[in-house]
């Protein structure tokens, strides 16, 4: 039987290039998704089409009923779950000051609380099995902070500090999380800058271009693999060496 992969947020440029890689690596790969079920649906037909066997699963992070309903479909329809890419996310630049109580609270969720409750679900079955690889997607403001962007940068912060804690707690069973740290990558969140600051941004990375989602995919499908088999706990930048 195939290994299963879930990537949430799959319906996103990373998320999607996750998916791709893990399926070309073998996986059978449940598409996360929470409001954009027509890319999620697209993604899996291609990848059926390709040949590999993949489902579309919803999954509002959000929400622990809703972890559960999708962790428990795709144990149906797939098996249980072997690797776990926390991807979904949501970003936001503003002052900090011009943050309410519920926006905070709706990034925490979303980009830290998720991946954590996430986890927890799948982790049982990894015990079990004594061998599982959970992924969380975090950011270069994780370890250095942004400027508005204050709320993201602490909850990227925070999912570090998880995966260095859980991976330490559940290592003794055979199982490895590790943390990608995202630099500037090409993706439509960042489409919207103007060209002069894409530009700007551009020019302070020594790689001399932006990362693309291909870039963490392909991290992600090193980490998933059994050459990675010793690194735990890490957090693996990937930014063409911006910070």
């Amino acid at each position: 039987m195939k290994k299963v992969a879930f990537v949430t947020g799959a319906s996103g440029d990373i998320g999607r290039a996750c998916a791709i890689q893990l399926a070309n690596d073998g996986y059978s790969v449940a598409v996360g998704f929470n409001s954009d079920e027509a890319s999620a649906n697209e993604l899996s037909a291609q990848l059926k089409g390709c040949g590999h066997e993949a489902i579309t699963v919803a999954c509002d992070v959000c929400s622990g009923p809703g972890i559960t309903a999708a962790v428990s479909l795709i144990c149906k329809e797939l098996g249980s779950i072997d690797v776990l890419v926390n991807n979904a996310g949501i970003a936001d630049i503003r002052l900090f000051t011009d943050n309410s109580f519920e926006d905070i609270q709706r990034m925490i969720n979303t980009d830290l609380i998720g991946a954590m409750e996430l986890s927890r679900q799948v982790l049982p079955d990894m015990i079990r099995k004594k061998s599982g690889c959970i992924i969380n997607i975090s950011s270069v403001w994780g370890e250095k902070g942004a400027s508005c962007e204050v709320a993201y940068s602490a909850a990227k912060a925070g999912l570090i500090g998880f995966t260095k804690a859980l991976a330490r707690e559940a290592a003794p069973s055979g199982i490895r999380v590790n943390c990608i740290s995202c630099g500037f990558i090409d993706t439509k969140m960042n489409g919207e800058l103007s060209q002069s600051d894409r530009q700007a941004v551009i020019d302070e990375i020594a790689a001399c271009r932006a990362g693309t989602p291909q870039d963490i995919a392909n991290t992600v499908s090193f980490l998933a693999d059994a050459r990675s088999d010793y690194i735990n706990g890490q957090v693996i930048r990937v930014d063409g060496c911006w910070i």
